[in-house]
């Protein structure tokens, strides 16, 4: 009879523990909704909007442009720097080359190498943080060790030093950027990771007996998204400001077709003593949007994802009276002082 009641009761808390919004079978089921609701909040936000547009943009630029443009951006169509008109709506440059169509096409490259290279940086911060924060011991001693030489090396040196020992070229500058780049990001995840370490879902998967590998990208990594998709999109406005620098001083390969190296022959050409401002404003301009659209999405991003400002947020809302959508969370609203009106 005891041992019949024992088996009910057994059946009982395995459908109840499989029904249950906790259940194994709806954790799928609960991460899709959250990362759903995050996606709707981004989609809310002005922010992220307004850098999505911008991003978006160029990217289509770089998809389609080339194929768009009225001319070769290397062949000589016109005098040298002509001034904006119908015929050619950016001008034309130090050798009579059309603007407009050099703009287009350098978008390829240098989001291209932007893309890249946040890939690359990314997935190194990754690897080298999450190691570093969860296995710690002699590790974490070594693996930080390198993060901090690595850090404390002066970027731009370091920058010019690489690339002029490299030959001159699109993958050159993708690996000195990569080799460079990483390591800030590294940082921060070791120190989420090491955080999360300490969290009672982690140690309930070391208990059950989960192997390393799978608790850190099962377990840990899931829940410092937000923090690597900023870090990607750091890392991809960093790449696109690095290699215009490196270009604009003349080590990048000055036959590639890039707004770094639009710059570089503007510069060459006495772009600015001669009044030809044409042939700077286009792909700087472009740089600077870029670079504006991702840091608004870094914003938008820390304003969804983080707690306390998400509850901030919405108190400034309800203080000045206007409507706000009040979501659960755990994070406990400041009110600053010498904030009226």
């Amino acid at each position: 009879m005891s041992s019949s009641l024992n088996t009910t009761l057994s059946n009982a808390q395995t459908e109840a523990a499989a029904t249950s919004p906790e259940g194994p079978k709806n954790q799928p089921v609960r991460k899709a909704k959250r990362a759903s609701g995050v996606v709707g909040l981004l989609l809310q936000n002005r922010k992220a909007s307004i850098g999505a547009f911008i991003v978006v943009f160029y990217v289509l630029v770089a998809a389609i442009g080339p194929y768009l443009v009225p001319y070769d951006p290397t062949e000589i169509v016109a005098r040298r720097h002509m001034p904006p008109s119908w015929e050619h709506w950016f001008g034309t440059d130090g050798y009579g080359k059309d603007v407009l169509s050099q703009t287009v096409v350098g978008a390829r490259s240098s989001l291209a190498t932007g893309f890249i290279v946040g890939a690359i940086v990314t997935v190194i911060g990754i690897l080298i943080g999450m190691t570093a924060g969860y296995m710690r011991g002699r590790v974490d001693d070594f693996l930080s060790t390198v993060i901090n030489i690595v850090l404390i090396i002066p970027g731009l040196p370091l920058l010019i030093v690489l690339a002029a020992f490299l030959p001159a070229g699109f993958w050159s500058i993708i690996f000195v950027l990569s080799v460079t780049g990483w390591a800030w990001g590294a940082r921060v995840l070791r120190s989420q990771t090491m955080s999360l370490r300490e969290k009672d879902f982690v140690a309930s998967a070391v208990t059950v007996g989960e192997g390393k590998l799978r608790i850190m990208l099962r377990e840990i990594l899931p829940n410092m998204m937000s923090i690597v998709v900023a870090g990607f999109f750091g890392a991809v406005n960093y790449a696109i400001g690095a290699q215009a620098g490196l270009e604009f001083l003349g080590l990048g390969n000055p036959s590639n077709i890039s707004w770094g190296n639009n710059l570089y022959w503007a510069q060459n050409n006495s772009a600015m003593l001669v009044g030809a401002w044409w042939t700077l404003i286009p792909s700087g301009l472009s740089i600077a949007l870029v670079a504006f659209g991702f840091s608004m999405i870094n914003y938008a991003i820390d304003e969804v994802t983080n707690p306390r400002l998400r509850s901030q947020r919405q108190t400034a809302q309800i203080l000045k009276g206007q409507p706000a959508k009040v979501r659960k969370s755990r994070a406990t609203p400041v009110l600053m002082e010498g904030t009226e009106g």
